[in-house]
Formats: C-alpha cells, sequence, structure tokens
C-alpha cells in the first residue's frame, strides 16, 4: 500500500539545491575519484609508516591503570613507594609454602634464597624484604611471603610480574610450593587471560562476520572492501598508540578495541556507501559522477555518524582512570582513521572498480539499487498499523530495562583471573595460612608522632583482625606505616564500611591505602563520574542531531530511543551477571554485580553503536523527506535505503560480540554479550519498529524546526541535486 494513499500527503521540498550542485564532500569524493593514485599512495606512506610501530604494539602498551588519579589510596601507594622501599600495593609478594616443612628448614631456606636471587637480579625491584616472624611468616610456620619492592612505576611493575611469574614458579620442588602474587602479578594474569580469549573470540568471529558480508554486499568484491578500511584503519589506529605510550602510558586493552571498532565500523560504513555507489553508478553510468553523489548524501552520514561516536566516546575522558581513558583513546583513533579511509580511500577504490565492485556477485542479486522493496514493505506496514507494532516494542524494551534499578556494580573479584594462575594460587595460599583478609592488607601512612594513636584505633576498629607494629621510615622522611589485615575477604563489599570508618576516625594527617582500597577508590570515581558522563553524552548526542537533522523533536527522540535500548541492556546485564540467569549455560559463576567500569565505559560505547545506526536511518528520512515533503515517504524510503544495511551491519556486530560470550573469563563475556544484546535490541526493536513509529505518529511534527533555529544552525541537505 503507497504511503500516499495512508494519510501522508506530499509537498514540495523547500529551498532546493540546484541541479548538479555538491557540498564539500561531494567535492572530495570527485577529487578522490580523479586521483587515486595519490589517495592510494598517501595512505600506503600513512600504513607504512604508522603500521612499522604495531608490532611493538604488546610491549609498549601498559598493564597497569586501574586506580583512580588523585586518590588517597594511589597517594598511599607512592609514599610508600619513596619512603618505605618499593612496599606498596605494585610490590610483588612470593609465597613460598610447605606442608612437610618449617620455614626455618634448610628445604625451605634454599627456596627462599633461591627466590631473593630471582627477585634481587631484577632492576624493577628496589630491595627485597626477607619473612619476618608474626608479619609475613604464617603462624603454623610453613607459609612465608619474600616481599619484592617496586623500583618501577605500577605499569613497569605489572611488565616485571610478568617476566618473573613464570620463572619464580619453576622455583618450586617437590615439598615446597612457589607462587607470585599481589596486584602487579595480578593484573599481569588478568590481562594475559583476556586478552587471549578476546583475540580467540575475535577468529571465531571472522568466519562468520564474512560470511555476513558476502551475503549483505551480493559480490565478493564489495565484501572485501570492509576489511580494506578495517586494515588500513587498524594499522594507522594501532601505530599511533604506540607512539602515544611513549608520551603517556596506554592500557594494552585499547589494542583490542580498536580492532572491534574498526572491524565494526568499516562494514557499517563500506555498507552504507557501496550500496549508495551501486545505485548512482546504475542510473548515471559516470563513476566520478556516483562517488560525488555517494558522498554528498551517504558520506555525511557516515561523517556524522563518526563524529557521534567519537563525541560519546569523549566524555569517558572525564573519568580520571588512566586505563579506562585510554580505552576511549583506542577506540577513538581506530574510529578516526576508519573514517578518514571511508571518506577518502573508499570514493577512489570505488571510483576505480566502477562497475567490477559487483564482480562475482551471488545469483539474483541486484546491484543497481539502493533500495530494498522488503523493508519498504515493512515501512509501509508500520505506517498503517504504527500502534500494533511500537506497543510490542516498547513493552518489551520497557520490561527488560526494568531491572536495571536493582543494578549493582563493584570491581572484579579474584574469581576472574584462571585458577591455574599464579596470582590466585598465591592469594589462596595466602587467604588459607594468614587469615581470609589477609591478601588485602591495608596500609595506613601517617606522621611518626601519630603512629602509636593509629595503632590503637586500628586495633579497636571492627572489621580489622590484625595490626602490626608501626615501621618508620629509614630515610628519616617522618612517616610511619602501619599495615591492617581486614577481617573479610577484600572482595567482601563489607570491606567498604570498614574503610570509610578509618577515613572518618583515624587522625585527619592519617593515609588510607592498599591494593584492595585501590579498587575501591576506582568504583567510587566510576560510580561519582558516571551521571556526569552519560549526561554529556546525552546533550552532545542531541546537539549533533539537533545540527544534522535541523529539528529539535527527532533529535530528541533519536536520544531517548538510544537511551532506551542503553536501559534494556543493562537489565538484561543485571539478570545474567547479577542474578545468575544463565550462568550454567554460559559457563561462569556470577559474581553478584557488574564489573564496576560497566556503567560509564559500556554505556558509551553502547550508545556511540546505537547513535550510527541512528544517524544511518534519520539521515535517509531526512532525505526523503527534503526532497517529497511527505512524512510518510521520509519513513518508507528510510527504511527501504537503509533498513537492509542496519539489518545487515547489526547482524555482524552481533554475531562478532556473542562470539565473546564464549571466553572464559568473564570481563569479554560481560562485554560481548551486554554489548551483542545492546545492538540486538536497538537495531531490530529500536531503529527497524519504534523509531519509524515515532516518526509515523510525530508525522510533520517531528521534521518542524522554528524560524529562529534556522536562523542559528548551519544549513545542512542529505539531498544530493
Amino acid at each position: 500500500m503507497s504511503t500516499t494513499t495512508t494519510g501522508a500527503p506530499g509537498r514540495k521540498a523547500e529551498d532546493p539545491s540546484p541541479p548538479g550542485s555538491a557540498g564539500p564532500l561531494g567535492r572530495l569524493g570527485a577529487w578522490t575519484a580523479g586521483h587515486f593514485k595519490q589517495v592510494l599512495i598517501g595512505w600506503l606512506v600513512v600504513v607504512a609508516v604508522l603500521g612499522a610501530f604495531a608490532p611493538q604494539v604488546t610491549s609498549a602498551l601498559s598493564g597497569a591503570g586501574w586506580q583512580s588519579n588523585g586518590s588517597e589510596s594511589v597517594k598511599v601507594r607512592e609514599v610508600a613507594e619513596k619512603h618505605f622501599g618499593g612496599t606498596g600495593s605494585s610490590a610483588i609478594q612470593v609465597v613460598v609454602s610447605s606442608h612437610s616443612h618449617q620455614v626455618g628448614e634448610p628445604a625451605v631456606q634454599r627456596v627462599i634464597a633461591e627466590v631473593t636471587k630471582e627477585l634481587m637480579a631484577d632492576d624493577r625491584i628496589s630491595e627485597v624484604v626477607a619473612p619476618q616472624p608474626g608479619a609475613s611468616i604464617s603462624r603454623d610456620g610453613r607459609t612465608a611471603v619474600v616481599l619484592g619492592g617496586a623500583a618501577a612505576d605500577p605499569d613497569d611493575m605489572v611488565r616485571a610480574a610478568e617476566d618473573l611469574k613464570e620463572p619464580l614458579r619453576e622455583l618450586s620442588t617437590d615439598d615446597v610450593t612457589v607462587r607470585a602474587t599481589g596486584s602487579s602479578v595480578m593484573w599481569s594474569d588478568f590481562n594475559t587471560a583476556n586478552l587471549e580469549a578476546m583475540i580467540h573470540a575475535e577468529i571465531l568471529s571472522w568466519p562468520v562476520t564474512l560470511a555476513v558480508l558476502v551475503v549483505a554486499f551480493g559480490s565478493l568484491v564489495a565484501a572485501g572492501l570492509p576489511l580494506l578500511l578495517t586494515m588500513a584503519g587498524l594499522a594507522a589506529s594501532v601505530g599511533s598508540l604506540v607512539l602515544i605510550s611513549h608520551v603517556t602510558p596506554i592500557s594494552i586493552w585499547a589494542m583490542d578495541f580498536a580492532l572491534m571498532f574498526a572491524l565494526a565500523l568499516g562494514i557499517d560504513y563500506a555498507l552504507f556507501l557501496v550500496i549508495r555507489f551501486r545505485a548512482a553508478l546504475a542510473h548515471s553510468g559516470d563513476r566520478r559522477r556516483a562517488v560525488e553523489e555517494t558522498m554528498d548524501t551517504a558520506g555525511k552520514a557516515v561523517l556524522l555518524s563518526g563524529l557521534t561516536v567519537l563525541v560519546s566516546l569523549s566524555a569517558v575522558m572525564l573519568v580520571p582512570a588512566p586505563a579506562v581513558r585510554t580505552m576511549a583513546v583506542g577506540i577513538m583513533l581506530s574510529v578516526v582513521f576508519v573514517l578518514a579511509a571511508t571518506l577518502t580511500l573508499l570514493p577512489a577504490v570505488l571510483a576505480k572498480l566502477g562497475s567490477n565492485v559487483n564482480k562475482w556477485a551471488l545469483p539474483r542479486t541486484r546491484t543497481d539499487r539502493t533500495e530494498s522493496p522488503r523493508f519498504g514493505a515493512w515501512g509501509e506496514r508500520l505506517w498503517r498499523q504504527p500502534l500494533r507494532f511500537g506497543a510490542l516494542a516498547l513493552a518489551v524494551l520497557i520490561a527488560l530495562a526494568v531491572p536495571v534499578f536493582g543494578l549493582k556494580t563493584a570491581m572484579p573479584s579474584i574469581k576472574v583471573v584462571p585458577e591455574n594462575d599464579s596470582s590466585r594460587q598465591g592469594y589462596a595460599l595466602v587467604q588459607e595460612t594468614f587469615g581470609k583478609g589477609a591478601p588485602g592488607m591495608l596500609q595506613i601512612v601517617v606522621p611518626d608522632a601519630r603512629s602509636a594513636a593509629t595503632v590503637e584505633a586500628l586495633a579497636s576498629t571492627d572489621g580489622i583482625a590484625g595490626v602490626l607494629p608501626a615501621q618508620q621510615a629509614a630515610d628519616g622522611s617522618g612517616w610511619s606505616l602501619v599495615q591492617a589485615m581486614p577481617s573479610v575477604d577484600p572482595s567482601d563489599p563489607s570491606l567498604t564500611k570498614t574503610v570509610h570508618t578509618l577515613r572518618a576516625e583515624l587522625p585527619d594527617d592519617a593515609l588510607v591505602g592498599g591494593a584492595a582500597l585501590e579498587n575501591l577508590d576506582l568504583k567510587q570515581a566510576l560510580d561519582d563520574k558516571a551521571p556526569l558522563v552519560i549526561g554529556v553524552i546525552l546533550v552532545l548526542g542531541f546537539l549533533l542531531l539537533l545540527v544534522a537533522l535541523q529539528a529539535p523533536l527527532v533529535a530528541a527522540i533519536g536520544v531517548l530511543t538510544n537511551l532506551l535500548a542503553t536501559a534494556a541492556a543493562f537489565g538484561v546485564a543485571r539478570l545474567i551477571f547479577q542474578d545468575g540467569h544463565l550462568s550454567d549455560l554460559l559457563g561462569f559463576e556470577p559474581q553478584g554485580f557488574l564489573d564496576g567500569w560497566g556503567p560509564v565505559f559500556f554505556f558509551a560505547m553502547i550508545f556511540a553503536i546505537a547513535m550510527d545506526y541512528t544517524v544511518f536511518l534519520l539521515s535517509s528520512a531526512k532525505e526523503n523527506y527534503e526532497r517529497t515533503g511527505d512524512p510518510g515517504q521520509a519513513v518508507v524510503g528510510a527504511l527501504a535505503q537503509s533498513g537492509r544495511v542496519v539489518f545487515a551491519a547489526a547482524a555482524v556486530m552481533v554475531a562478532v560480540f556473542f562470539t565473546f560470550a564464549l571466553a572464559d573469563p568473564l570481563p569479554p563475556k560481560e562485554m560481548g554479550i551486554v554489548l551483542g544484546v545492546a545492538v540486538l535490541l536497538d537495531a531490530f526493536l529500536i531503529r527497524l519498529v519504534l523509531l519509524p513509529v515515532l516518526l509515523r505518529l510525530t508525522g510533520r511534527a517531528a521534521w518542524w524546526s522554528p524560524a529562529w533555529l534556522r536562523r542559528v544552525l548551519p544549513k545542512i541537505r542529505f539531498s544530493h541535486g
């Protein structure tokens, strides 16, 4: 049924562009079409220069950074490293344990001597603290802890842990077990396990991705274009990360997220441009003119999409956590390079290929049109029966979003490290022989004059199982270090209450820290910044859509529907990871919470992806509205033009993200499921159902803007000619 017979009368579009006119992106496309060699050589130089640094990525990027800069716990670590021989939270603890020998017996002493020698041979270890009775030797006398003080920053200490943990493990004998543990070793094990799992998941996703690409593009040649963008963008962004790491530490996680987004956006952008190019080439027969039209229409949508992704992720920079910030930096770099390749390299390649872009096409593939009859028919059905389909989609989304109100977050426990890894086994040995809270010893630095009062206050505080005597700094700095053992496991939520009590009741100039508290302070910083980050993302997203679409209501609809999809994804995350539904099927032990970085980082990623689809659909709708002045034609035309792109791109993303659900470590599993569910809900319930329904219900009002706003905003049109 035609939309013009369903109560959507047409009118002439306002302010038509002169025939054959092209905007800046159209002119850029025409230039690249006529300068293929120059564009190709330019990109080869960029990829060669930056890509030359890419092989250094695993050694150059950092494994630490999971801290809240400026927090009290970080200050404690800095004091301990400077004045107490590096015995802060990043020191390496080596657990030496025997079931048949006492620590003082020769068999154990020989192993301790070898451990000491191994540690002292590493320049990143400042001094080695031998086991002390009553402090680092267990009550039964069979377990001791040798402490390797940190002589380097936390990033280098994680690298030191990576180098030392296996040689130390090999010092074990039939009677004596040696395991390295502590914060630095834990982050080393955590990064290794999770990165291996993520790489494995990405490898598994490639066959599915390639299959979907071939079906989506309809030809083998066209299906290879996203890979061209991905490889160019990824090589350049990874090389850039290595260069930036010489100025400031960059988390190793930035590399993997860069790979993920380079692939996802490369597919999205190539789909949008290739489909438009094919249609333009079919009706004009001129490669250059087809590229110009493609860039003047679909190219604008791609540019706006890239800007919205960058804006969403830039808000994460407000969080004072280096690891979280640099993960955002990695994604943003990949977006910048993939976007640049899409707007320069891809149009040049398309112009060079011409009709060969359809080479080796699948049977019965139509490459001469940009519209999909099936999605067009779906748009007409939504226009006729908006409440029927819209109410159902809205009910599902609200039902899934409701659980988000009970979502709990916390920093991950030792359970996210594989059971066979050194840090977890050493953690278990310490806990078994020294006490439940021993792996999370609190460190309090205080002026010498207040040390006695601090020890006394600690001893009388609920939640503290034991206190060691104050240790004065040997350099005469006037600081004393007091260590206290909590009565609960470091991941127990009740530790937070104990810490709040200590910080309120200890002398004002006492600083409370330790590895466990660095996690708690980071979680607090993430919680404190989450409302600001989310608010900035929503406001900037709205402003970008307002500038692009020139209409306040449709911009607000785009942002609010994104927010609904995000809330539904987090509601599902609560049901799975907090409440444990499907945990047996997915093969994990629920922690009772979502990892603390989830609300900030996952929100930014989900919103960025959702805006990607929003821009594609609404830019097509605006293009059709500009051409026809008919809100019905705008909705149906948008689905006919962009529905296939949204569907195919979402299918690839869902396949990629859900392969991460197969990972054994919990963080990649969380990320894969949360992002996969978000894309699934956003693409199929929001973009292909609810958003078109809302455009139907609001009609012309969706595209209205006051005269004063039109005067203020820059003139942006998505139609060509």
